[in-house]
Parts: structure tokens; sequence; C-alpha cells
């Protein structure tokens, strides 16, 4: 077994020259600037026919694996880019690109409805929201629900009732299947009367119950009562007229 050396079998010289790089090493540390997050990374996506080509036959399993690199973008190793740093027309590329792979997931939407739409940029908001309006009216009795929260969205992030009536009424007229619940096609009524559209809310309630397609008797009574609310409104607004 050889012996070891003594450290003070180095010259002295070479010691200080490593005691230097050491402290020199220390010290940039110390200095060096933290990584910088660099949103434009996120570039557009390949095409479907290259994705195609790659997924030799498991779509599904790509687009999964597709999903998970776009959600997991955002937080790097010693980097945390904030969803206002990304571009966010690639995202939507991103997650076009996952929905094409795998019409059935619910997963894109999800992520598109209720991860992306959380950023503080109307701008940003206002696209991944049309993302989902589009996706919607691609297959509405399966996608309904994440219209519904970018209604929800639209009314009280980005204060446009307007733009969450357009997309209640979108639910209520191209999602008219038992399965979709009758609460998600009745939000547009809810939304004129905020609106002050009260007239055109009774109309829609009163033809809603005198159809006979609410069946629940508890909804019916919560119906009815918005109905004649409705109405007391109209001649309490009516009798206070000079």
């Amino acid at each position: 077994m050889a012996k070891q050396r003594s450290i003070h079998s180095v010259p002295q010289s070479v010691r200080w020259l490593l005691l230097a790089l050491l402290l020199g090493q220390i010290a940039f540390r110390l200095v060096e600037p933290s990584p910088a997050a660099l949103s434009a990374r996120l570039g557009p996506p390949p095409s479907m026919n290259s994705l195609r080509l790659a997924a030799m036959g498991e779509q599904i399993g790509l687009a999964v694996a597709l999903a998970l690199r776009l959600q997991a973008f955002d937080i790097q190793p010693g980097i945390s880019i904030p969803f206002r740093d990304l571009d966010y027309r690639n995202v939507v590329r991103w997650l076009d690109r996952i929905v094409m792979l795998d019409p059935i997931s619910a997963y894109p939407l999800l992520l598109a409805s209720q991860v992306y739409s959380q950023v503080p940029d109307k701008e940003r908001q206002r696209i991944i929201l049309d993302f989902v309006y589009q996706k919607f009216l691609e297959d509405p009795v399966r996608r309904w629900r994440w219209l519904a929260h970018a209604s929800i969205i639209a009314k009280h992030r980005l204060d446009d009732p307007r733009l969450a009536l357009t997309y209640a009424r979108a639910i209520a007229t191209e999602a008219n299947a038992p399965s979709v619940p009758s609460w998600a096609r009745q939000m547009h009524i809810f939304l004129l009367e905020d609106l002050g559209e009260r007239e055109t809310a009774k109309i829609l309630l009163g033809g809603l119950l005198a159809s006979g397609s609410v069946t629940d008797p508890n909804e019916a009574r919560f119906l009815m009562e918005r109905l004649k609310a409705l109405e007391s409104d109209e001649i309490s607004a009516g009798s206070s007229r000079p």
C-alpha cells in the first residue's frame, strides 16, 4: 500500500496557489448572479405530423408526456418562471397539440381553465379563455365544465360580464344533453339579471319553467322564487316612477 505524502511535503508556493484558487472560487460563487428565467425557452411545439411519427401509435402516452412537460416548464432547476413571463400563444399551441393527440382527455383543458387562467395578466387570461371556448365548440357535451369555469373567470377576474355571458349562452345552446347539469345551462339567465337585462331573464325563466324540463322540485322552487323576485322588482320599479 503506497504511503501517503504529508501536506508539508508540497512546496509552499503550490499550497498558496491552491488556497488562492479556493478563495477565488468562493468569491465567484458569492457574486455570481442567480440564473435568469428565460421564458423564451418555451418555443412553439413540433408539427402534428412530427408528433404522430414520434408517438409510434401511442398518441395517448405522448399526450400525457407533453402535458407533464408543459406543466413542469415553469419550474426548472434553480429557476421559477412566472406564468406572466410565458408566451401564452405558445402555451395555447402546446395545449392544442395535446388535445389533438388525445381528444378524450380532460387534462389539457383543466390546465387551461384552472391553472394557466390564474395568471395576473388580462391579455393572457383572454388568450387562454378563448382557447377553452374554441375547444368547447368542438365537443360541447364533453367539455362544458371547462367553459363554465371560463365564464366565472371572465366575470370575476376579467370584470367582463359580457364575455362571461357569451360563454354561458354557448353552454345553454350547444351543450344540451341530459348529462349536462341544469345549473350550467341556466348560468346565462343569472348573468343577464346581473347585467340589468331583467326582462330577458324573466322571459327565459318563465319559458324554462313552462317547458317542464326542470324535474327536480327543489330546483323548480328556486327558479320560481327567482322569477317572483324579478317580477316583484319590476312592480316596485314601476310604482316608484312619478
